[in-house]
């Protein structure tokens, strides 16, 4: 059955902070482009991997990967709140698919998703009338997080599963490359900040507004040059595509998180989900990814890539 794949660098930013006129039309045309090709292609299922930011998954019970059988955007960063579009049929069937493969996927039937997930169905697609979703969790923020090679194994489980569904299918991988926003740490955030990180709960709007405060100063700071975080990696980014594009997961398997995290930032973890979606298009045929964009955009807090693919 055909299968498709876009990957993409998520940033809350994008709407808050211009890169410049050039840059900003060259990310637009870009987008145009993937959103006609999405078109053209149809999809019938959209298995979007995406991570969390402490949105909709805690350290009360943190899985290394969870599927839901539905879902609601939790509307942070301008995103729409609401539930979304799941097909809760093919989210069952898929799990039952990825234990058969041997990867043991938590399930949710009361899944809550951030902008890791909904920022590119928003970009992909007009918000009331997307096609189904299929949700997919990975862990790219609480320590421990899932091997690479796990990751990898998911991606395979989740291709497998696919080519036998019967339809079109959009994979939709949401992380970033190189970036280092500042998310707080279990080991180092205050008593009432470690209490939120293990037992979530709702967050008012004020608190909201002071998080996201705390990003776009930080952003601001990297243009300057006077942020204390992690800068962009440019050589690094273009490194992990490169093996990406070559079908290199030995090379990218060997990474650690210690190597991850000096190099790409606390944010370059969500290489898990490119990881996963490559391992996916590997197992149904796909040869060549189309890398359509990249750039680090110190205003966005992005190492930002567009790529597609189909077999």
């Amino acid at each position: 059955m055909p299968v498709s794949f876009v990957f993409a660098s998520h940033t809350p930013l994008k709407t808050y902070h211009s890169p410049g006129a050039v840059v900003a039309e060259q990310v637009d045309t870009c987008w145009t482009q993937v959103r006609e090709w999405v078109a053209d292609f149809k999809p019938d299922l959209v298995i979007a991997l995406g991570p969390d930011h402490y949105n909709g998954f805690f350290y009360r019970l943190m899985p290394s990967f969870c599927i839901g059988t539905t879902a609601t955007s939790v509307g942070d960063w301008g995103t729409p709140p609401g539930d979304l579009p799941v097909d809760s049929e093919a989210a069952l069937a898929c799990i039952q698919a990825t234990q058969v493969a041997g990867v043991d996927v938590a399930l949710s039937h009361r899944m809550e998703v951030d902008h890791g997930i909904t920022q590119l169905m928003q970009e992909l697609f007009e918000w009331r009338s997307m096609p189904p979703l299929l949700p997919v969790f990975i862990n790219c923020a609480a320590p421990p997080l899932p091997p690479l090679k796990r990751v990898t194994a998911l991606g395979s489980a989740l291709g497998t599963f696919a080519s036998e569904h019967g339809g079109r299918v959009l994979f939709a991988a949401s992380g970033g490359i190189s970036h280092d926003p500042p998310i707080p740490s279990l080991a180092t955030a205050p008593d009432a900040v470690r209490e939120r990180l293990i037992d979530g709960g709702p967050i008012s709007l004020e608190a909201r507004t002071a998080r996201q405060q705390r990003v776009l100063d930080d952003a601001t700071n990297q243009v300057a040059g006077t942020s204390d975080r992690t800068p962009l990696n440019p050589d690094w980014d273009q490194r992990f595509l490169a093996q990406l594009r070559a079908f290199d997961f030995d090379a990218i398997e060997a990474l650690d998180d210690d190597a991850i995290t000096r190099d790409g930032g606390c944010g370059g973890h969500e290489i898990r989900t490119w990881l996963a979606a490559a391992a996916a298009a590997r197992s149904v045929g796909v040869t060549t990814f189309d890398l359509r964009y990249y750039r680090a955009i110190p205003e966005w807090i992005a190492g930002y890539g567009v790529m597609t693919a189909s077999n």
